[in-house]
């Protein structure tokens, strides 16, 4: 039993520093603008369809609120592995987004 106490007293002693310690550390922990300029949004599934006019009402919504393009690009076919190659092969800067169908069988 005794030891079972001291390890909780050690968690909560090593949780209370943490939290102490946390406010002197925001100014470090900001976070920059996003986005700075257009995010391409791909799409793998054909235009038109449930997934394509999800992404244009959310793009145009998201860039109403951030202030930035958003642009919706479909990449259809081979099962979704065009649209997600297209985003596997984009720069890796945060601007290329991925939506995709998954579809469950049972």
């Amino acid at each position: 039993m005794g030891n079972v106490m001291k390890r909780s007293r050690r968690k909560f002693l090593r949780l209370t520093a943490g939290a102490t310690a946390l406010p002197a550390l925001h100014h470090v922990a900001l976070a920059l603008d996003y986005p700075t300029r257009p995010v391409h949004w791909i799409i793998s599934a054909a235009p038109g369809g449930t997934a394509d006019i999800l992404a244009r009402l959310m793009g145009a919504w998201l860039s109403e609120r951030l202030g930035e393009q958003f642009i919706v690009e479909s990449h259809p076919g081979a099962g979704g592995n065009i649209g997600t190659e297209a985003v596997v092969q984009a720069a890796p800067d945060g601007y290329t987004l991925h939506l995709t169908k998954t579809w469950i069988s049972t």
